[in-house]
């Protein structure tokens, strides 16, 4: 029985390496929505080519698998397969374990000791803000951050592990050749090159509402805990906590007021058994780890970022709305986005009741401890 390639690189030109890809891409095309038996064919074969005859597969054109080739060659995503060195152990005990993973970026992120973070997409600020720090104060102490890419809590977690010189991991709802949603093509650019971009379907396939819940397993299997920060009544959110529940991994929840519709799934976990999560340590427990103040790391007086830097001495002088203060800077809205997000992750300003931004003296920084 021939051992998995490590690899499927689609830039490869050799025969053996562009028959070994077309095999795989093919069996994906089949059976994308029917992993288990997908599974159970290479777990008998160890083969492809013998798991598609096996399932009576047919052949697919061979136009469509340059296509696929071409497109996965473009945005430099390389294939894991199912036994071979780079797909994780974690994924690997699912019954429903894809055969295929499609990775942008490094798949030994995927090896790494992880945490999802996830939420509502239309998350409150407070909610993003709380996603941005935990993320980044859990990255701090190397554990990779995993969630979806998409709008609201995903995606502040996303950049606050980022923002912490540490690595995030995204499983996508669609084809490795889309981003979705399209404006979050700077974050997965920023994934790939600190993290990956995973997805188990075909190149091309679209981002439609039944593929969620499927990503999503691959989400909360990947990690020993999942936190929710933000979550609704209906949120996609519920899905990944049901699906660590039956994996067995830990489930935490940020609490909110009970009249907030937006804790309102979130809080509802916690009253099923959840645990809460005030803070990262909360979380870190789960991995025996912690996080303490230290004074000598607090941060310099003036942040680095010139826009972050000209934002907070105008917070000095006077608190005002992010409106108020892009008009008096002159920036721009993604500008003033990248300046606020700096100073709200070194805890440098505070947002009052009435909207306005407030700045305060800088925190400490976090120190992880074993």
């Amino acid at each position: 029985m021939p051992a998995p390639p490590a690899l499927l690189d689609p830039t490869d030109a050799r025969p053996d390496a562009r028959r070994r890809l077309a095999l795989w891409l093919t069996l994906q095309h089949h059976i994308a929505w029917r992993p288990q038996a997908a599974r159970r064919e290479l777990e008998v074969h160890g083969d492809p080519a013998r798991a598609l005859d096996a399932l009576s597969c047919r052949t697919v054109d061979r136009s469509r698998l340059e296509a696929d080739r071409l497109a996965l060659a473009r945005c430099r995503a390389r294939g894991v397969v199912w036994g071979s060195p780079f797909y994780p152990e974690r994924l690997a005990r699912l019954s429903d374990a894809p055969p295929l993973l499609w990775v942008r970026g490094d798949p030994a992120w995927l090896g790494r000791p992880a945490v999802a973070v996830v939420g509502a997409r239309a998350a409150t600020e407070t909610g993003r803000a709380r996603a941005r720090h935990l993320a980044c104060d859990l990255a701090a102490t190397g554990l990779v951050v995993v969630s979806g890419l998409a709008r609201g809590i995903d995606a502040e977690a996303h950049r606050g592990a980022l923002a912490a010189g540490g690595a995030s991991v995204a499983f996508l709802g669609c084809g490795p050749d889309r981003v979705y949603p399209s404006g979050h093509a700077r974050l997965a650019h920023d994934l790939c090159a600190r993290g990956a971009v995973v997805s188990e379907l075909p190149p091309g396939t679209p981002p439609l509402r039944h593929h969620f819940p499927l990503r999503n397993r691959l989400i909360s299997a990947l990690c020993r805990a999942v936190l929710v920060v933000e979550a609704r009544e209906r949120s996609g959110s519920l899905v990944t906590a049901r699906h660590a529940l039956d994996q067995g991994c830990d489930v935490m929840v940020v609490p909110g007021s009970v009249e907030a519709p937006q804790h309102a799934g979130s809080n509802r976990l916690l009253r099923d058994g959840a645990r809460v999560a005030l803070d990262a340590n909360d979380v870190l427990r789960v991995y025996d780890l912690e996080i303490r103040r230290v004074a000598s790391r607090r941060p310099p007086s003036e942040p680095a970022d010139p826009s972050a830097r000209r934002a907070l001495r105008a917070l000095r002088e006077q608190p005002c709305t992010p409106d108020e203060l892009a008009r008096r800077l002159g920036l721009g809205p993604r500008e003033l986005a990248a300046a606020l997000l700096v100073l709200e992750l070194e805890r440098r300003v505070v947002t009052e009741r009435d909207g306005r931004l407030r700045a305060v003296a800088p925190a400490r920084l976090s120190s992880p401890v074993p």
